[in-house]
């Protein structure tokens, strides 16, 4: 089993975890922490919570949005707004077409797996049932979109 010994945070690098089963929060938030990701992660409940994260409106209106998740963990059955609407929304604005996108589910429909990528996934997991497997796969999941990935310079955006 890989495991960060030392701390990784990378301030301004913040994670958003859109999940609305308190469990799989719990499973993944003590994951990152046993694993010293010590990143600030924060936590959607429902698919319109996290729309109005990402565009500060709503209960999030006037947030600082130059903040901006390096990616996103998306589970696709949410309440309000489902995690494929989530990622529709998120490729049709410029403001975070780029952000990277990781489909975090306990399906394996590939119907699912197919409309997540052809909407604009970065990737497709299945949850693993067993906890300890499922620590090790967010800690894998976290160590590639926070170090190991690279983005495109802001200076190239504009």
């Amino acid at each position: 089993m890989m495991k960060s010994s030392t701390p990784v945070s990378l301030d301004s690098k913040l994670i958003l975890l859109i999940e609305d089963n308190i469990d799989d929060e719990r499973l993944t938030l003590r994951a990152l922490r046993r694993n010293n990701v010590m990143n600030e992660v924060v936590v959607a409940c429902d698919g319109q919570e996290a729309i109005d994260y990402l565009f500060g409106t709503g209960t999030f209106a006037g947030r600082d949005m130059s903040i901006m998740p390096a990616f996103v963990i998306l589970d696709l059955k949410l309440p309000r707004l489902s995690g494929l609407e989530v990622l529709k929304r998120i490729r049709t604005d410029a403001r975070t077409r780029r952000l990277p996108v990781v489909v975090l589910t306990s399906s394996d429909d590939e119907s699912q797996i197919e409309e997540s990528y052809s909407t604009g996934a970065n990737s497709f997991i299945q949850k693993p049932t067993d906890p300890s497997e499922f620590s090790e796969m967010i800690l894998h999941v976290a160590m590639y979109w926070l170090l190991l990935n690279r983005t495109v310079p802001e200076r190239m955006l504009a």
